[in-house]
Order: structure tokens, then C-alpha cells, then sequence
């Protein structure tokens, strides 16, 4: 289908902002122009939000814990990792977000300001996240959750971290996860694609040369990063069941997809869907484009369901 209308207008937003140069931009640059969070009306209400200092070993990290009207207590958590390809990316970015998250799913939703490339290439995100969720668990009580019902869920490279981790609990005999929400995830950089071929010039907002340059300030030029690249080699069996949500006009559309299937060919119980009309980010567009509601409430019953 066309690009939703809603969908387009922010297109044309963006289209009128100056153009990023990937060859010579810096990463403290692009935060400047990215970091900003767009205020688009009230975000969503919410019951309790609190931030919070998770104290990790060798670093501390800032959280905020969203809890929703009607939560339980405990309630349940879904620890949130941002998108923003591991070097942009803050908690203000997506409080809106995880506002909404936390309203549709019913479930207290913790976010976590994990270290960024390029001064903090792989591992250090994926090792932050994953050390995220044992901190979760252990003071889940003091933060009037349940450790037994913990999701995770993340957007882009927030999505494959979420799979990162995923994998790593189950390795590691760590946390037990019930639901992994992956919007628009990261899990490969194969950029002979389909959807590259389509979506990647740029003219959807995410392009190809954007995702190259991620992917070099997260990796530093290195291939070896068994869990950066989920899609390709990972032992995907006994995961907890997943949500995979894509977008029509993404050129991460065709990897998430596949990652989906190979979830799904491991045992994996998996939701996946592409949304029709739909770009790369409109997960957190829902203010300026309300079609995007329809899958935050997707989302939300899925995980309220597995969290039960």
C-alpha cells in the first residue's frame, strides 16, 4: 500500500531538515541534531515514573520506571532498551514510548540508558542490557515488580539488543524472560536485501548509508560479534515467545522478518507482522501519526497476555 498519510507528513518534516553527510559526520554531532525528543502534545499519562540509578558492576547506569494506573503489585516489568543504532538514542527520546508501552501492556516498564558506540562498541551495550535485566530481577520487589514476569523489548538496534539478550539469559541461565517485543529490530547487516533495494535511499527516513555508519561505530570494523548480528548465526532454541513488528518502508523490514521465521522454525511461538504504510520509527510516532496506536496496542496485549 502507499505510505500512510500520517506517516507521509512526518516524511515531509523530515525531508525539509538539512542533510546528514555519513561520510564525515561524528557521533556527538548527530546526537545534537537526533537527542532532542519531539514534543508532540502530552504524553501518555501514567501512574508512577520514577528514575532510578542502576548500580552494575564497574559502571552505573540511569533508568526510569514507568508504572502504569492498574499494574498490580507487583506488577509486571518489561525492561526497555531505546533505538538509535547504539550510538543516539536517550530515556527523553522515548519516554513517550514507554509511556504508551506501559499503558497498553499493563506491565511497569524500566528503561535503560545502556553505554553507546562508538566510545562503547560491542560489547559493552549488549553487556549493560543483559547485566539491566539481572539488576531488574534482583530488586524487582523494590521496585514493586514481579521477578517472575519479566519481559524485554526494544526498538531497532533496542530490538536487537532485546534478542541479544534474550539469547543471553537463556545461555546463562539468567533471568527467565516470559516475552521478548522486538520492533523493527536490527539482526543482520545484509544489505543485498529486498528491502534494502527498495527502502534503503533514504527517502523512508532510515536509508542504507545510515545503517552502514551504525553498524561501523558499533563494531569499529570488526566481524567478530556473534550476538550483534543475531539473524546470522545464533542458537535461537528455547527463547521465550516473541513479537516481531516491522514496517512496510523499512530497509530493516526483509532481516526482521527472517529473524521471525528462524524463531519460528526453532519452536519459538512468534507474532510477526509487517505494517502496512509504515517507515522505519512510527513505533514511537503514535502522537503525530495515531495509526501507529493500533500496533502499540498489538504489542501491549501481547505481552499483557504472556505476563499474566
Amino acid at each position: 500500500m502507499p505510505v500512510n498519510p500520517q506517516i507521509q507528513a512526518v516524511l515531509d518534516m523530515f525531508a525539509a531538515a538539512p542533510p546528514v553527510d555519513y561520510a564525515t559526520i561524528t557521533a556527538p554531532a548527530l546526537r545534537a541534531m537526533n537527542d532532542q525528543p519531539m514534543a508532540f502534545g502530552e504524553p501518555p499519562a501514567v501512574a508512577r515514573v520514577e528514575d532510578l540509578e542502576l548500580v552494575l558492576p564497574g559502571r552505573t547506569l540511569p533508568a526510569r520506571l514507568y508504572v502504569p494506573e492498574g499494574a498490580g503489585d507487583p506488577a509486571p516489568l518489561v525492561v526497555f532498551y531505546h533505538g538509535g543504532g547504539w550510538v543516539i538514542g536517550t530515556l527523553d527520546t522515548h519516554d513517550a514510548t514507554c509511556r504508551a508501552l506501559a499503558q497498553k501492556s499493563g506491565a511497569a516498564v524500566l528503561s535503560v540508558g545502556y553505554r553507546l558506540a562508538p566510545e562503547h562498541r560491542y560489547p559493552a551495550p549488549v553487556d549493560d542490557c543483559y547485566d539491566a535485566l539481572v539488576w531488574a530481577s534482583r530488586h524487582a520487589a523494590d521496585l514493586g515488580c514481579d521477578p517472575a514476569r519479566l519481559a524485554v523489548a526494544g526498538d531497532s538496534a533496542g530490538g536487537n539488543l532485546s534478542a541479544a539478550v534474550a539469547i543471553m539469559a537463556r545461555d546463562r541461565s539468567g533471568p527467565a524472560i516470559r516475552h521478548q517485543l522486538l520492533i523493527y529490530p536490527v539482526t543482520d547487516d545484509d544489505y543485498s536485501l529486498p528491502s534494502y533495494a527498495e527502502n534503503g535511499g533514504g527517502q523512508y527516513f532510515l536509508g542504507e548509508a545510515m545503517m552502514r555508519w551504525f553498524w561501523e561505530q558499533y563494531l569499529g570494523g570488526t566481524d567478530a560479534a556473534p550476538l550483534a548480528r543475531v539473524g546470522s548465526t545464533a542458537n535461537l532454541s528455547n527463547l521465550p515467545p516473541a513479537t516481531v513488528i516491522t514496517a512496510e518502508y523499512d530497509p530493516l523490514r526483509d532481516e526482521g522478518m527472517a529473524y521471525a521465521e528462524r524463531l519460528a522454525e526453532a519452536g519459538c511461538p512468534v507474532d510477526a507482522a509487517v505494517a502496512p504504510g509504515m517507515i522505519h520509527g512510527f513505533f514511537s510516532m503514535f502522537q503525530i501519526a495515531p495509526d501507529a496506536w493500533a500496533w502499540i496496542e498489538r504489542a501491549g496485549a501481547n505481552l499483557r497476555r504472556d505476563l499474566a
